[in-house]
């Protein structure tokens, strides 16, 4: 090592060499697809969790990522670039640390950083100097420089000149089969002229495109504007979707018609609720911060509050048609959920409107239960936890048949759809994707 080179030109080599070792803290939906591209661009990489079971899976080579396929962990693993580990003591022979930890909201729909906290803390402990700290959690504008820096610079040593600090926001997209983390553009920003160099350099040699920006305040706002930009725009449709109803008219023709125009309209969706971890969350954390600004959010909150009422519609809906078509009250019914993944062919329950759904049906006195093929068990949650334990059930007539009403409320591809509709007295559909397969009947509820 030569002696007169700074902490920088150290650490740059290292990451042109490749020689640099990443660690990615966080080995969830972002995390893990993340260590495996960095370990398959020729870099060692651990990937640290606190889940130990996690941990073991991931060192005997089974994902539970279903975008990261066990051949593609397997080969790293083979290669021996990449480990996992859930000592965090190993921080101190990492060049790059990257944070991907989730960032959900309280109970009052404020920013909950204390993941993002408890974690640089972490790092803190096991802080040397010549290390790149960078987060990817979706946050509010200022998180990495007031929150993540402040906290590394607690012992003494200085970010830009003995240790680097950088945000770039996930960009992932479970279930799109068309982008994975190298293809997708990567938004990178440091704090100071020397991270946000060594930022471009790590990331230029992961993925295909790198975008940089002027301050990781941008960076960190880039990703905002993404999710309300989703927000926003669904719930429009959302609102018009319940307008159009009630005067007759199909949103999904009129979206169909509305994207024949080549210029002036991009098209979004209606649904029963949004889910994931960013698009329903992202609001909140810019709502949160403008207030320090004294500064009203009206539109992005008047987005948030149609999209969170949507399954209370859908419920309605679904009570209005079990009246009518059956001379039913909700209280006294069975109703299947078709769906519990917040998007289709995901395992992705992460603020899942379907959550909501049966949680709404039951405190109106019914009874829910669900059908997902890629969710075999509801898992503990913490906003649902009363629904820990409950296990998918099988599509078959005798089960069509027993349910008073079912609800689509997530298109997975693979769902025998012509039995839904042929066994099914009552089916209530959110997606239309049964206006898309050409099975609409008189059985069939559009929601």
């Amino acid at each position: 090592m030569d002696a007169s080179q700074s902490n920088y030109e150290r650490l740059l080599e290292r990451i042109s060499a490749r020689t640099a070792r990443a660690g990615v803290i966080g080995l969830g939906y972002v995390g893990l697809p993340l260590a495996t591209a960095i370990a398959r661009n020729g870099f060692p990489t651990t990937g640290f969790d606190i889940d130990p079971q996690k941990v073991q899976m991931l060192n005997a080579g089974t994902s539970y990522i279903e975008s990261v396929p066990a051949a593609a962990l397997a080969a790293e693993l083979a290669s021996g670039r990449l480990r996992a580990t859930a000592d965090f003591s190993e921080l101190s022979d990492c060049d790059v640390i990257i944070i991907c930890v989730p960032t959900p909201l309280t109970k009052h729909r404020e920013p909950d950083l204390s993941f993002i906290r408890e974690t640089t803390k972490v790092i803190a402990r096991n802080l040397r100097r010549g290390q790149l700290v960078v987060l990817e959690s979706t946050t509010y504008p200022g998180t990495t420089n007031d929150v993540v820096k402040v906290i590394l610079e607690g012992d003494g040593l200085q970010s830009g000149s003995d240790f680097f600090v950088g945000f770039s926001p996930e960009r992932e997209d479970p279930g799109n089969r068309n982008f994975e983390v190298t293809t997708i553009p990567k938004i990178v920003a440091g704090n100071g002229p020397e991270a946000a160099a060594l930022m471009k350099a790590f990331y230029g040699r992961v993925v295909k495109t790198v975008v940089p920006v002027s301050t990781t305040e941008t960076a960190e706002a880039v990703k905002l504007t993404e999710n309300i930009f989703r927000s926003v725009n669904i719930a429009l449709v959302n609102e018009l979707k319940i307008i159009y109803g009630a005067m007759g008219i199909d949103i999904w023709e009129v979206i169909e018609a509305a994207k024949s125009k080549p210029f002036g309209y991009m098209p979004f969706y209606p649904g029963p609720g949004l889910g994931g971890h960013c698009v329903p969350i992202d609001p909140f954390y810019l709502s949160w911060k403008a207030r320090e600004y004294e500064l009203p959010t009206r539109f992005i909150e008047l987005a948030g509050e149609i999209n969170s009422a949507m399954p209370r519609h859908v419920v309605a809906r679904l009570a209005e048609a079990l009246d009518q078509r059956h001379g039913k009250a909700l209280s006294r019914s069975r109703i299947l959920i078709i769906g519990l993944a917040y998007k289709k062919n995901v395992p992705d329950i992460r603020e899942s409107p379907s959550l909501r759904l049966i949680e709404l049906i039951e405190e109106r006195g019914g009874t829910a239960e669900f059908h997902d093929p890629h969710v075999g068990e509801i898992p503990a949650t913490r906003e649902h936890m009363a629904l820990k334990g409950r296990r998918s059930v099988e599509l078959t007539e005798a089960t069509l048949k027993s349910f008073d009403a079912l609800v689509i409320a997530t298109d997975h591809d693979g769902i025998d759809y012509e039995s839904i509709v042929k066994w099914s007295s009552l089916t209530v559909d959110t997606r239309n994707v049964l206006g898309r397969l050409g099975l609409l009947s008189e059985t069939v509820v559009k929601a």
